[in-house]
């Protein structure tokens, strides 16, 4: 599926934990050669993530994505100012980028996590944990525990028994909101999820390249928020992550060999640059 063979122009839409970056460690080292062999072949790849701003950033510096990002589940994304040439809906601008704002302000999703305890359930989100003890919790340094503490659009928490996830859910959507789960954690969230965000952007990439050149999207994920994502894209990609329980997905999707980023890269490779390699 060469783009400059077959009149296509690619877009790749990733998670990152658990696909992208190792679930244990945070490691891309695996990817790392097929990111520069995207780089190099201009095929953007667009983070969609759990994380907040401040984490997801961290990557796209480490990873030189000169890209759109999608922070917290969808609820908010990123776009360079100058990006995109023409003009498009935002609702901010925020030091370089133009902001879409798609999720419920975390304020208002915090009195929802006051009624779940209110009625007797127990959870943790990560405004109740410490610096120190999600560092602990997830192996994140302690400067990547305080960005993943400054969340906007969605609460990160744990349910401390799990016989519970069926009524907190139930309380959350009387409330008008939703639940997801992510490799470690689950989310409470708005209106917005990652498939949402994907179509919006996919328009703007669509508007972008023009009637010249077919748009053609990939997206890969591990865990249950991740599939509005792979619905929402032409070929969606589960990745392997024994770390937690294989979501149930009633589509046609492309599974994995390998786990994190050595099945993501393994994937893509065979995806995209099978014919260079022949």
């Amino acid at each position: 599926m060469d783009s400059s063979k077959n009149n296509e122009k690619i877009v790749i839409f990733t998670d990152l934990d658990g696909t992208l970056i190792d679930h244990k460690d945070y490691s891309y080292i695996d990817a790392s050669k097929t990111l520069k062999s995207l780089k190099k072949r201009n095929i953007p790849v667009i983070l969609c993530t759990s994380k907040t701003r401040g984490e997801t950033e961290k990557y796209t510096d480490k990873l030189n994505l000169r890209y759109p990002f999608i922070v917290e589940n969808g609820g908010a994304i990123f776009i360079p100012k100058d990006y995109f040439s023409f003009k498009y809906p935002f609702d901010k601008t925020m030091n370089q980028y133009n902001v879409i704002e798609l999720g419920t302000p975390i304020a208002q999703l915090n009195k929802v996590v006051k009624q779940i305890k209110k009625e007797g359930f127990e959870l943790k989100t990560f405004s109740d944990m410490s610096v120190s003890e999600l560092s602990k919790e997830t192996g994140l340094t302690k400067m990547d525990a305080i960005r993943a503490k400054k969340r906007e659009y969605d609460v990160a928490f744990r349910i401390l028994d799990p016989k519970d996830k069926r009524e907190i859910a139930k309380i959350i959507n009387a409330a008008g909101y939703n639940t997801s789960a992510g490799g470690r954690y689950h989310h409470l969230m708005g209106a917005n999820d990652k498939g949402h965000a994907v179509k919006i952007l996919t328009d703007l990439f669509r508007k972008r390249y023009g009637g010249s050149l077919k748009l053609k999207t990939i997206g890969l994920g591990d865990g249950e928020n991740d599939i509005p994502m792979l619905k929402n894209v032409d070929i969606p990609i589960l990745v392997k992550n024994r770390e937690h329980k294989k979501p149930e997905i009633n589509f046609d999707v492309t599974y994995t060999e390998f786990e994190g980023p050595k099945g993501w890269s393994e994937t893509i490779e065979e995806l995209l640059f099978e014919s260079k390699s022949d």
